[in-house]
């Protein structure tokens, strides 16, 4: 466990403003735009194991005025999907489970509307067609869950908003980014391993990855080295305790560092998560970009936006983020934000100037 000590407060509303000397002129405007939502977070590059940019900006409390830095942990959203997928293979590596088995062999009788040929295949690749439980195009500042956010803690304790979900499309016909899929992943892995789904990720994801510092952590006890996401609701900006499940599940809830995504993948693409041909599945392309529409193909569990490029990014109620990794220069851009929309732009323009 992390001891260091937790970021200084600052009585300054001048903290949000990053200093001038990290960023490239390129990039001031687009974080001039995030500071006007009002936006905070952390920007990294990494170059063939070079520090090449590191800056924060914004506040991570905004109660106590407390200044991001880059050393604060921020939650990734659907980044997360990327350690549930990671989960999984290392239990088909191990034979617990494999591509080909079938949601339904693990779930008996629980969620009869899953199809009987959905497999683990289409649930890790967003090609299983299963009812979506969660509107990613409703208002983000909605509350989207039944009943209290204290409620959801297991991948068991979704088994009532994924029940009744009619099938989008059969299975391995198309492509539709899936929340539920990951949480259909979650049980799974759960109930093949006999292990609780988040210390499955933090035994086989980030304890091989030396990912000290990230972890599934609970809105309602966040650390003091951990910023606090921030949704604007009748015009009042409010934290998302309320928004969002306690802790996190198969489809999100992972809090890390940009450091600790520059580790993840240079512990992924070593083989040290899960041996490489099991990495190798995951980089190769099940959906183009045209299919997707997302400008970037899709694997198994990873976003492929160019040949030798890979891609976590997520957004939720107080979280955006982007970790893109291009293989051949060894370089890494990592942006994340505490609100929806700011880590976009930064990200974009710090991967063109950076490259």
């Amino acid at each position: 466990m992390d001891t260091s000590p937790p970021p200084s407060r600052t009585a300054s509303r001048a903290a949000q403003r990053p200093a001038a000397s990290p960023w490239p002129p390129a990039v001031r405007e687009a974080v001039d735009e995030a500071l006007a939502e009002p936006s905070a977070g952390v920007a990294r590059v990494d170059v063939d194991g070079r520090v090449a940019l590191e800056a924060a900006w914004g506040l991570a409390d905004r109660r106590l005025e407390v200044a991001m830095q880059p050393c604060h942990r921020i939650a990734v959203a659907s980044g997360s999907k990327g350690f549930t997928a990671l989960a999984v293979m290392s239990l088909i590596a191990q034979g617990r489970l494999a591509l080909g088995t079938t949601a339904r062999s693990v779930l008996g009788a629980d969620l009869p509307l899953v199809a009987a040929d959905v497999t683990v295949e289409h649930l890790l690749s967003h090609r299983s067609g299963v009812g979506e439980y969660l509107d990613d195009d409703a208002d983000l500042a909605e509350y989207l869950l039944p009943g209290a956010m204290s409620g959801y803690v297991s991948p068991e304790d979704y088994l009532g908003v994924l029940d009744g979900r009619e099938p989008a499309f059969p299975a391995g016909s198309g492509f539709a980014y899936c929340n539920s899929g990951f949480i259909l992943l979650a049980l799974i892995a759960q109930r093949a391993s006999g292990t609780p789904f988040h210390d499955l990720v933090r035994t086989r994801v980030l304890e091989p990855a030396g990912m000290a510092r990230t972890d599934y952590l609970r809105s309602d006890a966040l650390p003091g080295d951990a910023a606090i996401g921030y949704i604007e609701v009748d015009g009042v900006w409010r934290t998302t305790v309320h928004h969002l499940p306690v802790i996190g599940g198969g489809d999100g809830g992972v809090y890390t560092t940009a450091e600790d995504m520059h580790r993840f993948w240079s512990a992924l693409l070593a083989g040290r998560i899960v041996p490489i041909q099991a990495v190798r599945e995951m980089c190769r392309v099940r959906s183009s970009a045209e299919e997707t529409g997302e400008g970037a193909g899709y694997g198994l569990g990873l976003w492929l936006p160019a040949p030798g490029v890979v891609r976590l990014e997520g957004m939720d109620a107080g979280s955006s983020f982007v970790s893109t990794h291009t293989i051949s220069s060894a370089r890494t851009v990592s942006v994340l934000s505490t609100t929806a929309h700011g880590a976009w732009d930064i990200a974009e323009v710090l991967e063109s100037v950076t490259g």
